[in-house]
């Protein structure tokens, strides 16, 4: 009969690597000036946001990662103490042709690869004299798989004054919850309606979390492995022969404060609106009437809230793009456990969204101007 200890330990790692294939399709590789765009944000409003602190890559593959890349060739210039690059354990979720932004170890091995993930550490030499030679970059095996709720990698998380990565999107509230949990800074990427759950709206209405400010409409394109479905929308083979597709809806979530946040939004007057508003369609979408069972209007676009006015307002989400914290209240979000009876209006059995003329509306922020 077969060893019972044994036999779990196959089973176990079967799993593993069946979560691993799983997992490659989950596996977006951000464009390096995507990040460059976003981060220069941060520099703008504070040259040293970097300066003395800790970096962890936590879902970047240091033979891959365009965050690994970036962060490394930058180390000296931002004054980084540390930087941490680490993966999760899946041989073969690459690119077609490698970035070869380091080499392998001579102890790489495939079948270790698929079991292990991988780890990167840069550290800053006290010594001024002693620049980094990026040649001798090499990565390593982590003791375990790479995931980053491990303990492993938690501890690692607990070193780090900032996270930084494009996380699985399939897993983000798991990983924003992960991040939380340890008061961490962070700069990471995910689908803009992440922010209609209960567990992350809230650090949204208390500003403690904010959208970073280079995506604010449209899609982006993410590099995926050579095994990806190519059935989004928008997609394309490059010359090397790498894949890519187009994701809509993207958003960079961060607390780290960049100073257009802070821009407030040019309104013009409701009747101005009216009159001269892009949007032609003002009348069809209701704009200004009052909902059936919240006291509150419907603005149906952000660039049409009004100016002068002191109704509670409700918006579309992506009015988090334009959200400056001075300039309005963000007070809750219909259908998502915020508590909004005070603005229900009463002898109405449905609460689930705005309705207007009996006719059921998109999720809403709820926001008020600020006096």
């Amino acid at each position: 009969m077969p060893d019972g200890n044994l036999t779990r330990a196959r089973v176990a790692q079967n799993e593993n690597l069946t979560r691993a294939r799983e997992a490659q399709k989950d596996e977006f590789y951000t464009q390096f000036q995507d990040i460059e765009t976003e981060v220069n944000a941060y520099l703008e409003l504070n040259p040293d946001v970097f300066r003395d602190k800790t970096i962890l890559l936590p879902c970047d593959d240091p033979e891959w990662s365009n965050f690994t890349k970036y962060f490394v060739l930058n180390f000296e210039f931002f004054g980084l103490r540390k930087l941490i690059s680490t993966c999760y354990a899946m041989e073969g979720a690459s690119p077609t042709q490698p970035i070869k932004f380091v080499s392998r170890p001579p102890h790489y091995n495939a079948e270790t690869s698929e079991t292990h993930g991988k780890i990167l550490v840069l550290e800053r030499n006290d010594d001024i004299h002693n620049n980094i030679n990026l040649e001798n970059l090499h990565w390593d095996y982590l003791e375990g798989d790479g995931d980053f709720r491990s303990a492993e990698i938690t501890a690692l998380r607990d070193e780090a004054d900032i996270i930084i990565t494009n996380p699985p999107f399939s897993l983000f509230r798991q990983f924003f919850a992960w991040i939380v949990e340890a008061n961490k800074q962070f700069l990471i990427i995910g689908n803009m309606n992440a922010v209609t759950s209960r567990d992350i709206f809230p650090q949204i209405k208390d500003n403690k979390m904010w959208y970073g400010c280079s995506i604010s409409s449209g899609d982006r394109e993410f590099c995926v492995p050579e095994d990806y479905p190519l059935e989004a929308a928008g997609w394309r083979i490059d010359e090397k022969g790498n894949k890519y597709i187009r994701v809509k809806g993207v958003r960079w979530f961060t607390n780290l404060d960049h100073g257009r946040r802070h821009l407030p939004l040019p309104l013009m007057t409701m009747s101005d609106n009216l009159k001269f508003s892009r949007h032609n369609d003002l009348m069809e979408k209701h704009a200004y009437e009052h909902y059936d069972n919240y006291n509150a209007i419907e603005v149906p676009y952000t660039e049409v809230i009004p100016s002068g006015c002191d109704d509670v307002m409700g918006v579309p989400i992506s009015f988090l793009d334009k959200y400056c914290p001075e300039q309005f209240e963000l007070m809750g979000i219909t259908d998502q456990g915020t508590d909004l009876s005070w603005l229900r209006i009463p002898n109405n059995d449905r609460y689930d969204r705005p309705y207007l003329s009996g006719k059921r509306m998109y999720a809403r922020l709820i926001i008020r101007k600020k006096q």
